[in-house]
């Protein structure tokens, strides 16, 4: 009889779990070996560059600064995505050409959006 062409998959599930589960088992047992049994004011102290910390640590911070930047990564990484393609445009298939003109549709859709919700109006 001949073996199964599918034992090398489920070789390769089995390291793939083991190398999922085994980082994770051995931080457990560490922790539980070396960690101490109970809190105390040490262990439960929170430590910044060796000093106590004074007064409230929370700062409000507009939500708006976060969109600016989101909105700057994704137009960042659409400016690396159709750089190559500008580069290769004569050489690419009609399939490639319709790809990117739907790549192109999404990023316009998300900038339109953006542009109606008034996350780009700086207040």
């Amino acid at each position: 009889m001949s073996e199964s062409p599918y034992w090398f998959l489920a070789f390769f599930a089995v390291a793939a779990l083991g190398f999922a589960i085994t980082p994770l088992l051995v931080a457990r047992i560490w922790a539980k070996a070396f960690s101490p049994a109970k809190p105390g004011p040490d262990k439960n102290a929170t430590y910044e560059c060796g000093l106590q910390a004074r007064g409230d640590a929370w700062i409000q911070f507009k939500a708006e600064y976060y969109l600016y930047g989101i909105i700057f990564l994704v137009f960042d990484v659409e400016a690396v995505f159709l750089l190559p393609f500008a580069v290769a445009f004569t050489d690419l298939p009609f399939g490639a050409f319709l790809a990117i003109l739907l790549f192109i549709f999404l990023v316009v859709e998300g900038l339109v959006w953006a542009w109606a919700k008034g996350i780009l109006n700086w207040r």
